[in-house]
């Protein structure tokens, strides 16, 4: 890639809760803090009204997030209001996919659409805590 090239920095999502997106997304990507945007330990969280962003330990695109005072939630795939963007993550097989199912859902994820059975491409679909939708499948 050259010099003057864009680069995908970052992936910024709009919350009415940065600090509780954020968190879903560390746990569920293994993602770590950008230095700074950890919990404080006094419990006032300052960056956590605003932004956060989390980073990969292996260097991978970050994800940071926003916060917004509304945000209305996307309708897909039957209502009115897209999903706008959407985050793919794969899982290497069907039993990885059944492990992360159950995690996800622990985590406080909406499943949206089931197709675990589809023998050409099995995936499932799922909205976070703040109603972003996101596709976990088998690749």
């Amino acid at each position: 890639m050259g010099p003057d090239r864009a680069q995908l920095r970052q992936i910024v999502l709009d919350t009415t809760d940065a600090r509780g997106l954020a968190e879903f997304y560390r746990q569920l990507l293994g993602l770590v803090y950008r230095p700074g945007d950890e919990l404080p330990p006094d419990g006032d969280d300052v960056r956590g009204r605003d932004w956060l962003v989390l980073r990969d330990p292996a260097g991978g695109v970050s994800v940071a997030f926003q916060q917004v005072a509304g945000l209305p939630r996307a309708t897909w795939p039957t209502g009115d209001r897209p999903q706008q963007l959407h985050l793919d993550l794969t899982v290497r097989g069907v039993a990885a996919l059944d492990a992360e199912h159950r995690r996800i859902l622990g985590l406080g994820a909406t499943l949206l659409s089931d197709r675990a059975d589809d023998p050409e491409e099995p995936l499932r679909v799922y909205a976070d805590p703040a109603g972003h939708p996101f596709c976990v499948f088998v690749a």
